[in-house]
């Protein structure tokens, strides 16, 4: 099972679950993905050990797509 979960001052929340053979939840799933870059989130997921990539469609077949907040400073 695949997971969109968010970076927040829990730790994270699952926002959305899927697998590739549900194509309702693969649609939730895009839908809260979609919300959730309008809120400001970045995505990013794994491109390797000690490596990641945003990307800005959700990537049905990846296990894991997290999403944060850009770092803010001055």
């Amino acid at each position: 099972m695949s997971k969109l979960i968010r970076m927040d001052h829990t730790g994270h929340s699952t926002v959305a679950e899927w697998t590739g053979d549900d194509p309702a939840a693969v649609e939730a799933a895009v839908a809260a993905f979609a919300q959730e870059l309008d809120r400001g989130y970045l995505a990013m997921v794994s491109a390797g050990p000690g490596k990641a990539e945003q990307v800005r469609e959700l990537p049905v077949s990846a296990d894991l797509v997290i999403l944060r907040l850009p770092i803010s400073g001055g």
